[in-house]
């Protein structure tokens, strides 16, 4: 995290310019009643019925040291769209820096090597060298806390499973986690026999 805030407390420098991006799907909606405009007596008035036109993804790119954004619209955000719109940039904007340092996400669009996928090697390689990725704060927070589990356990480690037993138990307790059943019905009638064999007979008192 520290390599990125200092990211941002850099000075501008052209040649070096910091550019931050980020993707988000949207749901395109059409109305179906038309809406009634705003008068005096009340706001502008709009039917909560509506009809879905689809899906599109929106491209956010922003220069914070200078206060520039763009959002650009697409189908969809594979690695073919995100090398594309980052091409379009390095080519028009960034033509004459000598490296972008792009800070964004760890989503697996976000690779040199879908420059591979959408150009030709030449231009790929152009593209790449005159490219630096760099996570942002969240996402470095979450590299590295994955990076410090595998090294404790030696093994790797998904998030959101527990860290040792007694949290597992914990979680057992509170339902968080889902009891065993067993996979066969030989073993699931067997189970239920030995639950019924614990429970204890309770007798009501006799007047």
């Amino acid at each position: 995290m520290e390599e990125v805030l200092d990211t941002y407390a850099e000075e501008y420098d052209a040649d070096y310019p910091v550019l931050c991006m980020d993707e988000q799907p949207v749901q395109l909606h059409k109305e179906i009643r038309k809406p009634i405009p705003a008068t005096k007596k009340h706001p502008r008035r709009v039917d909560y019925e509506y009809e879905r036109c689809g899906t599109a993804s929106l491209f956010m790119f922003t220069e914070p040291h200078l206060g520039w954004r763009q959002v650009e619209i697409r189908e969809r955000r594979t690695k073919i769209d995100w090398a594309l719109e980052m091409e379009a940039l390095l080519n028009t904007r960034y033509k004459k820096a000598k490296k972008v340092i792009l800070v964004c996400d760890n989503l697996n669009t976000h690779t040199k090597g879908a420059f591979y996928e959408a150009f030709p090697p030449a231009k790929a390689r152009a593209l790449v060298k005159t490219t630096r990725l760099s996570l942002h704060a969240q996402a470095w927070q979450l590299a590295e806390h994955r990076r410090k589990r595998v090294e404790h356990h030696d093994t790797p480690v998904r998030f959101g499973t527990p860290l040792c037993d007694h949290q597992a138990n914990e979680r057992r307790d509170k339902g968080l986690v889902r009891s065993f059943k067993p996979k066969t019905k030989r073993r699931r009638l067997a189970v239920q026999n030995q639950r019924r064999q614990n429970k204890t007979e309770v007798t009501l008192p006799q007047n």
